[in-house]
């Protein structure tokens, strides 16, 4: 009995700092495993220090080398039926901020008339997903209402803030370290895109200030994302690839992109919303940003994922053609270098299959705006003022959608013939060919288009102020029309005068309906 008890004491020291050893062995790997607590997110083992202390030091080396995050966010439209261009740049916002940006370096464009509209469901709330939350809350309001325009934003991106009218008067005032990210959401057509104040914006003109941006040398960097219809014209054979642009778009040089989350799609918005709450590819990128780390995930990775999405299981029926332009090279950066990251995703692990859910229902950007009328008519009672004012809306909007293109073709035919007319218009240059080759005759012809039911043109001269005096009395294209301006880049490629241009003009639209889609309510669109 005394031998084992004395063996016992000599085991003993050795038990205990075997338990202890395995205590310490289980809490290292606890505080290894679980996620860090507020204080715990600071405790490391000595060993681990150094390594932690110094890959803190290089990161933070890294982003100043990198210089400032600039962005500029665009909602061209206003109306409450174009809800989701100005949902998408809310959402956009709300990456941004949790990415780290600064408000000082984000840069707001937006109408501003939608989250307070009397028809909004959620006064004072936007939403950019069926389930999601408000996107408005905290968005800069740096140029909202008529402030939002060709030339304010022009002089936004070229840091020019005397030319700035309105406004906050914040500018991209950046330098040559830093890096720029813009997304404009909107409606467009071939070469131009859609802006709430007239004029609008073309592919000729913005790719000038990217190209001017560049030769001040006041950025690193700059990525683009573009939301509009055939919103591959604006930089096809346009934007260089010398001047470290990288721009992907919704969609090709000649096809429609596309409203997401509609009513009587799927997914459909919440019963009470009337109308479309983003737009497919805008959804896409945005969706996938706000899931990932955005510091491992590559621009040309999160490219193939919204053009996957976008796709519509490769069927394009309610989808389109995702491309990219410029800078080709500049897609191998991280999303991170523009829209810094979201620290809640920092563990997220990228996956080349998209865990995003596909569409299988959209709507086509230019009819979005009837699923609006269309639903708002249904719901009201019967006979009541309201059901005869919406059905006036429905019908004014179906009238000026049927007199622009009857007219288009019919200034075709006369142009060209019946059988040459639509094939003219409708051409298609070949891929890397810009939309057309005179850009001024471009604007000239869609300023004739808003002369059209003049019947006299005595000494004709395509004088702005003169144009202006006989839209007045006459039809804009209006963001509709905007679908046709092929048709006019296709008669400048032919080589037809603005004279000639005017004379069937004036055969072909010897009247016009008033609504409010026309140049005396909307202005002018070139």
């Amino acid at each position: 009995m005394a031998r084992a008890r004395l063996r016992l004491r000599l085991l003993l020291p050795p038990l205990a700092a075997l338990l202890l050893f395995a205590h310490l062995a289980v809490a290292v790997a606890r505080l290894r495993m679980e996620p860090w607590g507020e204080e715990e997110a600071n405790l490391r083992l000595p060993s681990e220090r150094g390594v932690a202390d110094d890959a803190a030091a290089e990161d933070d080396a890294a982003e100043a080398a990198e210089g400032t995050r600039w962005a500029v966010l665009i909602a061209g439209s206003n109306g409450y039926y174009n809800y989701r261009h100005q949902a998408d740049v809310c959402h956009a916002y709300q990456i941004m901020k949790r990415g780290g940006l600064k408000d000082e370096n984000i840069i707001v464009f937006m109408y501003d008339d939608i989250a307070h509209n009397p028809e909004n469901p959620r006064p004072g709330v936007i939403i950019n997903h069926p389930q999601g939350g408000d996107v408005y809350a905290g968005v800069p309001k740096d140029y909202t209402g008529k402030e939002v325009n060709v030339k304010n934003l022009f002089a936004v991106l070229l840091g020019n803030k005397t030319a700035v009218k309105g406004g906050s008067g914040k500018v991209l005032d950046s330098g040559p370290n830093d890096h720029i990210f813009i997304f404009y959401s909107d409606h467009g057509g071939p070469g131009v895109l859609g802006m709430p104040t007239y004029p609008y914006l073309y592919g000729d003109d913005l790719v000038d200030v990217l190209k001017k941006k560049h030769a001040a040398g006041t950025y690193k960097s700059l990525v683009f994302y573009l939301e509009a219809c055939e919103s591959g014209s604006i930089f096809e054979g346009l934007l260089p690839n010398d001047i470290n642009v990288y721009a992907t778009t919704a969609s090709n040089a000649d096809e429609s992109s596309w409203g997401t989350y509609c009513p009587g799609e799927y997914p459909s918005p919440p019963p009470e919303y009337d109308t479309c709450l983003g737009d497919l590819y805008s959804v896409a990128w945005m969706e996938d940003s706000d899931v990932h780390n955005l510091r491992t995930e590559s621009l040309k990775q999160q490219y193939n994922l919204v053009k996957e999405r976008t796709s519509v299981q490769h069927t394009y029926y309610s989808g389109s053609h995702v491309m990219e332009y410029g800078s080709l090279e500049l897609n191998a950066h991280h999303v991170f270098m523009y829209m810094g990251s979201n620290p809640a995703n920092d563990n997220a692990t990228f996956v080349e299959d998209n865990s995003l859910p596909s569409f299988s229902r959209s709507v086509n950007q230019r009819d979005a705006d009837l699923v609006y009328f269309w639903q708002k008519y249904r719901k009201l009672a019967e006979s009541s003022p309201e059901k005869n004012e919406a059905r006036k809306q429905l019908l004014e909007m179906m009238t000026h959608r049927s007199h622009v293109d009857n007219s288009v073709e019919l200034i075709g035919n006369l142009l060209f013939g019946s059988e040459e007319g639509p094939r003219v218009l409708k051409a298609v240059r070949a891929t890397g060919e810009p939309l057309v080759d005179d850009w001024s005759c471009l604007k000239s012809m869609t300023l004739v288009w808003d002369i059209l039911s003049c019947n006299s043109l005595p000494n004709m001269r395509l004088h702005f102020l003169q144009v202006r005096t006989f839209e007045a009395q006459c039809g804009s294209l209006a963001q509709y029309g905007m679908k046709h301006m092929r048709s006019f880049a296709n008669i400048c490629n032919a080589d037809i005068s603005a004279e000639a241009m005017a004379k069937v003009a004036t055969q072909a639209c010897t009247s016009i309906p008033s609504n409010p889609w026309s140049s005396t309510h909307r202005g002018f669109s070139a």
